[in-house]
């Protein structure tokens, strides 16, 4: 699950900064290296972007509900 987690993460940053780049300079990167926002594999990654946030609400909501700390042993992190 720990991998999961980390892979989720990842796409989610990847999405925040492709955002990023969108709002300071109508630029969007993913778009840009799969073929356009209609292309299959873009559309792909940002299905997989918005799934990786949707996956990271199980650790945020346990992280509002326990307490950040309790919530990041349940993961097994040190």
């Amino acid at each position: 699950m720990r991998a999961l987690n980390i892979i989720t993460l990842l796409l989610i940053i990847i999405g925040g900064l492709n955002w990023l780049l969108v709002g300071l300079a109508n630029f969007d990167l993913v778009a840009t290296i799969f073929g356009g926002q209609d292309a299959a594999l873009s559309r792909i990654v940002y299905v997989l972007v918005g799934l990786s946030a949707i996956w990271q609400l199980i650790p945020f909501s346990r992280a509002m509900s326990v307490g950040e700390t309790a919530a990041e042993a349940h993961l097994g992190h040190r």
